[in-house]
């Protein structure tokens, strides 16, 4: 029988459960025993979703309170000094928060023994998706053993509820090429003292009643270091050995195993998940080179998008497997998609028809499982409806005129009339500022008096005149207070915004929105993807009101603030049935027409965020000029329309720069602001072996941690930025928008900021 398989849920509840219950505690308002209890109570409701939808193979262990990366490392004993773990007994959740958000001297972190100074752990992309994961920090010191078990804890959960579910851990080679070590450890090298404690966990899941245990190792579908394969091969001879009875299952997705799939093949698992759906070349190799007694779990439904499974063509992909034994599965876990379609009733119902998330995603892969049990007849009138909701969706989403505006782009619209040594002149001139100008990313605090003046409009209850005039008032107490802080080149503060891609999406044709549709960028942080449908184009101008308000309001230049293409596009769920780059060019267009209403309105610097570049970036590198060239060509054409003495600012985070530095300089922004904090300035050796020829404003300020920096912590790190990147091509900025802090912290932060740059410019003088 064709098993029915899950890789894993979405966390954070259909309504952000999670979220509520992790604000609540971390404000003080809730305990811990209320937090564990709402995460037990989300637990056991995906578990019966599941179960009930006919998933044989119902995931556990996928959960975490913030990131499974961390859960790993704390389980483990990879913890760093620093964090209140004496290294001996579980970690305290006090000891995890403080990794992963940094201390900020509360009266648990106190009793933890975790001082006030505490960082947060350096914090990265999750491969090429919009998930964050904390990135663990090891050395050769490093003394790894399990400290407690949760998957077998998980294992037992279920159980008591009537459930046999199928563990999930992080692979040990995964999690060790995904941790960063210190003093020049290979990280590899660290791999025979991991794996006793791997071992250990792989034996209390089997005692915990567990048949089947998914070790996801999603690093085998990248370019590895010299060594991977033997290292895979010392891996799982020791996890095969430590639990006998226990079924290993090797998951891998995002991509193929390429020339890893005979090393694969080999090693002694009993099941091999492969991702179809990014990689559906693979399957003919892979039905060559494993075992036929061994079970291959095909990933044929899309864990990453929204849109439902063409039911006919992924029958047809597993089929060319059929007589194996077989499990049907998402592509990847579920995570990256909102959990249920149930709750959009305001959906546009032609739309929606086009649609799965999570929950529906279950009912498509028993349905695939059955297809290829029984045959086609057994589910033709899903069939039937799978085919016509496809065909409806590719003739709906069409513009001839957007189709026409594309064919007319030329090479020298992507080009700036000058190169960067003479706009620089010009913008100089035009701008006054000092050197190391102080700015910041764009957003300010997005408190309850602003979320409460949304939430009145949307509800009716007050007029559109009457929300437009609180948010009058309160981007100009922001310029006001900017321009009695420091702050050379002011922002609006962007009050009036929901989300960075939200609300360009709301004002651009071919995009669709959900109410429920949250999805965990990382921690409690969820964000709505909006729904690319059709052709892009912008109706109306979106920011030009705003920006020229602020304006208007003071002397100094205020930037205008757009998301650029290539992020509006990563961050969304895209349609499929025309190339990703298509679609990003038809967003280029839509921003540049905004860019050139900024600049004739008087706005002398725009700021084109890109903070998902690198995300969109193949993981291996022969696939990766072909995206460069295009990322890199639709943010030009975005915004290479303006003349010489007007500024564009980028602003990249969370990522590593060494691997693309040409193509990042090849964007020609006149300014790109970079998250260099939690990695204590280290990106920057990126740019100055490089010799990278633009502006840079490295992040002096981690604004993902409730914690505020010293002005002497600012004044070092600005020093040692100095110290690789000319001062006189330095800006000072935090290391992203200030959305999800509060004042109490901005205000104070910025202060240090402006105070920091003055000190270093007096010590350059």
């Amino acid at each position: 029988m064709t098993i029915a398989a899950n890789l894993g849920y979405p966390r954070i509840g259909p309504r952000r459960e999670l979220k509520t219950a992790l604000d609540s505690f971390w404000a003080g308002k809730g305990t811990e025993a209320d937090l564990l209890a709402t995460a037990s109570a989300l637990r056991a409701g995906s578990r019966a979703l599941q179960q009930g939808s006919g998933i044989n193979h119902c995931p556990s262990g996928d959960f975490a309170l913030y990131d499974h990366v961390l859960d790993t490392a704390c389980a483990f004993g990879a913890v760093p000094g620093g964090y209140g773990w004496a290294g001996e007994g579980p970690v305290s959740l006090a000891t995890q928060f403080a990794l992963a958000r940094g201390a900020r001297g509360s009266e648990a972190e106190a009793a933890a023994g975790i001082p006030p100074g505490a960082v947060a752990l350096e914090m990265t992309k999750w491969f090429d998706t919009n998930y964050h994961y904390l990135v663990p920090r090891l050395s050769h010191a490093t003394c790894f053993r399990l400290l407690h078990n949760p998957w077998a804890d998980a294992v037992r959960e279920g159980f008591a509820s009537g459930t046999r579910t199928r563990p999930v851990l992080l692979g040990p080679v995964s999690f060790l090429l995904l941790s960063k070590t210190e003093e020049g450890t290979p990280p590899l090298a660290l791999l025979p003292g991991l794996l006793p404690a791997y071992a250990e966990a792989l034996r209390g899941i089997a005692e915990a009643g567990a048949t089947w245990v998914q070790i996801d190792e999603p690093c085998l579908v990248t370019d590895l270091p010299p060594g991977a394969a033997e290292a895979y091969r010392l891996a799982y001879a020791a996890l095969a050995a430590a639990a006998p009875g226990l079924k290993l299952l090797l998951a891998t997705y995002f991509g193929g195993l390429g020339d890893m799939l005979g090393t694969v093949a080999s090693l002694p698992v009993a099941g091999l998940h492969i991702d179809l759906v990014r990689a559906p070349a693979q399957l003919e190799p892979t039905l060559a080179a494993w075992p036929a007694d061994r079970w291959l779990s095909l990933g044929v439904v899309d864990g990453r998008n929204i849109w439902r499974t063409d039911l006919r063509a992924a029958l047809a992909l597993a089929q060319r497997a059929a007589g194996r034994r077989l499990m049907i599965a998402p592509s990847c876990s579920l995570l990256h998609v909102p959990q249920s379609l149930k709750l959009e009733t305001g959906l546009d119902p032609a739309l929606a028809r086009r649609l799965a998330f999570a929950h529906e995603k279950l009912a498509e892969i028993v349905l695939l499982a059955r297809g290829i049990d029984e045959g086609e007849a057994a589910i033709a009138p899903a069939l039937k409806e799978s085919d016509a909701v496809i065909a409806a969706a590719r003739a709906a989403a069409h513009d001839p005129a957007v189709a026409r505006r594309l064919a007319s782009v030329t090479p020298e619209m992507a080009q700036r009339r000058s190169p960067f040594a003479t706009r620089v002149l010009a913008q100089q001139a035009r701008q006054s500022l000092p050197k190391l100008p102080v700015t910041t990313i764009g957003s300010f605090p997005q408190t309850a008096e602003v979320r409460a003046l949304r939430g009145r409009l949307a509800r009716g209850t007050i007029t559109a005149a009457e929300h437009d005039a609180g948010m009058e008032r309160l981007t100009a107490e922001a310029i006001a207070w900017q321009e009695e802080t420091g702050v050379d080149v002011p922002v609006h503060g962007e009050f009036e915004r929901n989300d960075m891609v939200k609300y360009f999406g709301e004002q651009l044709a071919g995009y669709a929105f959900t109410k429920h549709g949250w999805v965990q960028s990382y921690g409690s942080r969820c964000v709505a993807p909006p729904i690319i449908w059709g052709d892009v184009s912008r109706p109306a101008p979106m920011t030009l009101r705003w920006a020229s308000y602020a304006q208007s309001l003071t002397s100094r230049p205020v930037k205008g603030m757009l998301t650029g293409p290539v992020t509006m596009l990563a961050w969304s769920f895209v349609r499929e049935d025309i190339p990703r780059e298509t679609v990003c060019r038809q967003i280029a267009l839509a921003i540049r027409d905004e860019v050139a209403d900024l600049e004739a309105a008087g706005i002398a610097i725009v700021q084109i965020d890109e903070p998902a570049f690198r995300e969109g970036l193949p993981l291996r590198q022969a696939d990766r000029a072909a995206y460069l060239t295009w990322a890199v060509d639709c943010f030009r054409l975005a915004a290479a329309v303006v003349r010489d003495d007007t500024q564009i600012h980028t602003h990249m985070c969370y990522a590593e720069f060494n691997d693309i530095i040409g193509d990042i300089a090849a964007m020609d922004a006149d300014v790109i602001s970079i998250e260099t904090t939690r990695s204590d300035m280290e990106l920057l050796g990126a740019f100055e072996g490089f010799a990278y020829p633009n502006d840079i404003g490295p992040g002096v300020w981690d604004i993902h941690s409730p914690r505020v920096p010293g002005v002497e912590e600012m004044v070092g790190l600005l020093r040692r930025a100095a110290a690789r990147v000319p001062a006189e091509r330095l800006w000072v900025n935090p290391d992203c928008g200030c959305k999800t802090r509060g004042w109490a912290e901005v205000r104070p932060a910025m202060a240090n900021m402006v105070a920091a740059a003055r000190i270093l410019r007096a010590e350059l003088a």
